[in-house]
């Protein structure tokens, strides 16, 4: 090479961020007495798991027909990146879902029967793998679940006519199991054109999750995974039990591991930790495979145990990623009462209840410690991805890996000079909707608008400009999170949370009881408004649920039509139990209103309103409205 290309070479490496030049992985992690090796440097590890890695279980995004989705590119490469910032080089994935009776999961499955897998699923584990390369990140793969949520043990059972434990010793039904062994293993990436087996990207493949497996079982099917690949770790599912001495003594298992909860045993974490560590001492590598839903310093005593002991690693539970349409993914722990999230990197007030910033604080450190490094100084985040814009009220972007605001700006020129609209937008504040509402912007003007994100490291470039956006409206964008933009209530009105898988993951409502009311104003002629409700109390008959009134004065209300749809009909999911959705929208509102008063018949949670006004044209007053602060103009 050139010395001026190799000057070139050298000054890329060194402005660009460091998640952007991680080398591809090489090589496989193996196992020497009890400990695990990258070549001959010892391989441990602090980091998550990411249960929609490899399928989406939480996408709530409107117009979304399902919760079910494939990640995209961009949400694999946020994931890993994010691991890679917080010093994880390992991430275990959740299982390959199995098509269940009754599940809303339809199509979104890798196996949909015996023999038959679904490529389009595959095609997504793919996508994970080339993105787990690029940053230097390994996968632990579950192959089955024990549970029923993206099916697993009863399901393969199942399309046999069989009991679940049939699983377990029908001839039949584990050579149905070994066929999507075989498959996978075998498997040629179409990303990179590397096979499954042959691809350091995966650290092992785990016969299952939290598996119930007699040990004749977990032998037959370790003893065919190892046939199959001897290249990767093979590690024992048996994992919500405790070490076994068949385990140990197998030679075709790898590695041990055990998941640590609340309602697990005693709901006691170190004690069970070290128990298996002395089991394994010795003989097979041992990692903690889940654990959670506990406070900070109870995190804390799990990782000190494990870099103390000798513990190859640990894996809290769990990680979810930004979401392509803006925001992040959202996922309530059934059993994390009511505290307990997934996590978001790099922690957010949102996540406050539970600690996420104090973890996700301590995770990176322990994550260099377990290695013996120090860790280095944070990034700046990469630029964010703006998301088109029709409407100057509805704003989002595609975040940026451990950024912890943005700075949004427009200007009436794609060239500038820009001006800041918002200052320290927390992409964690609304879930599945636009993540900023630019409230000053001017009816019969047109913007240009770009986002920044921001960390302790800095801020990054600018994003794409997007524009130009005609304004035809201003709109009052009220997210329920209190009552502040409420002009009046009726009975008792209250902000509400919690319960919020029921509700999609929306984590902010309003609570109006049968007969109360909420009332907004505007200060201009209202042209339109909808919202969205929650139906918590009472059978869902017919959408004639609310009744909406308009004044002039906020004294004299008179009826108004509206569109009422129900848009979950009144079927409740048999997982989560999610409850049905009510929309209301009035449009041709009679000229002068500027008071819309909302009555639900039965209890009702408000999750969102806009109401949309003519506006005062551009160059006149703001009544109600403080100016922005002119700054950071360039």
């Amino acid at each position: 090479m050139r010395p001026q290309l190799i000057k070139l070479a050298l000054l890329i490496l060194t402005i660009l961020p460091a998640a952007a030049v991680h080398a591809e992985l090489h090589g496989f992690i193996t196992p020497r007495g009890d400990q695990l090796y990258d070549g001959d440097k010892p391989f441990r590890f602090i980091s998550f798991n990411i249960p929609n890695l490899q399928l989406v279980e939480d996408n709530f995004a409107p117009g979304a027909n399902t919760a079910w989705a494939w990640p995209n590119e961009f949400e694999l490469n946020d994931a890993l990146s994010s691991i890679r910032q917080m010093g994880g080089t390992v991430a275990r994935t959740y299982v390959l879902s199995v098509r269940r009776a009754g599940s809303d999961m339809g199509d979104h499955v890798y196996v949909r029967g015996p023999g038959d897998f679904n490529e389009e699923a595959f095609r997504s584990l793919d996508l994970a793998l080339e993105a787990a390369n690029k940053h230097g990140v390994r996968l632990i793969v579950p192959l089955v679940d024990n549970w029923k949520w993206q099916g697993g043990v009863a399901e393969y059972a199942a399309f046999r006519d069989k009991p679940a434990e049939a699983f377990w010793t029908d001839e039949q039904v584990i050579a149905d199991f070994e066929a999507t062994v075989r498959h996978v293993l075998n498997r040629v990436n179409t990303r990179t054109g590397v096979a499954y087996r042959d691809d350091p990207a995966i650290l092992g493949w785990e016969t299952g999750n939290e598996l119930d497996a007699p040990p004749a079982w977990t032998t037959r099917i370790a003893k065919l995974i190892k046939s199959l690949d001897p290249n990767h770790l093979v590690i024992d599912g048996y994992s919500l039990h405790g070490v076994r001495e068949e385990s140990l003594a197998d030679p075709n298992i790898d590695v041990v591991t055990t998941h640590h909860y609340p309602n697990v045993g005693k709901g006691e974490y170190v004690a069970p930790i070290r128990e298996a560590r002395a089991k394994s001492r010795g003989r097979k590598p041992y990692f903690v495979g889940e654990f959670g839903f506990i406070p900070p310093e109870e995190i804390g005593a799990v990782y000190d145990e494990v870099i103390e002991s000798g513990v190859s690693g640990a894996l809290l539970w769990s990680l979810r990623f930004h979401h392509r349409a803006g925001g992040f993914y959202w996922h309530s722990e059934p059993a994390g009462e009511g505290v307990y999230k997934a996590y978001h990197w790099p922690g957010f007030a949102s996540g406050d209840k539970c600690g996420e910033r104090d973890v996700m604080r301590l995770t990176r450190e322990k994550a260099y410690q377990i290695r013996g490094e120090e860790p280095p100084a944070p990034e700046v985040p990469a630029a964010p991805r703006l998301l088109p814009i029709a409407d100057a009220a509805a704003i989002s972007w595609q975040g940026s890996a451990g950024a912890s605001s943005y700075l949004v700006e427009r200007s009436t020129n794609a060239a500038g000079p820009w001006m800041v609209v918002a200052d320290a937008v927390d992409d964690t504040a609304v879930q599945y909707r636009p993540l900023f509402s630019d409230a000053t912007a001017e009816p019969g003007r047109s913007y240009f608008y770009r986002v920044t994100a921001q960390d302790p490291a800095g801020k990054s470039a600018a994003s794409n400009v997007v524009g130009p956006v005609a304004v035809t409206h201003q709109t009052l964008v009220d997210e329920c999170r209190d009552l502040s933009l409420v002009a009046k209530t009726v009975g008792k009105v209250e902000p509400t949370t919690g319960d919020d898988r029921r509700r999609r993951e929306d984590l902010h409502r309003l609570r109006i009881p049968a007969g109360g009311a909420v009332i907004y104003r505007v200060d201009a002629p209202i042209n339109s408004w909808e919202a969205t409700f929650f139906i918590v109390d009472g059978a869902v008959n017919g959408a004639n649920l609310v009744d909406a009134a308009i004044s002039k004065d906020g004294a004299e209300f008179l009826p108004l039509a509206v569109d009422a749809k129900l848009l979950d009909g009144n079927e409740v999911d048999k997982d989560y139990g999610y409850l049905p959705r009510l929309a209301l929208s009035a449009r041709g509102i009679p000229r002068e209103a500027r008071f819309v008063k909302l009555t639900p018949r039965q209890g009702v949670e408000l999750s969102k309103i806009a109401v949309r006004t003519d506006g005062p044209k551009a160059g006149t007053n703001h009544p109600g409205k403080t100016p922005v602060k002119k700054r950071g103009t360039q």
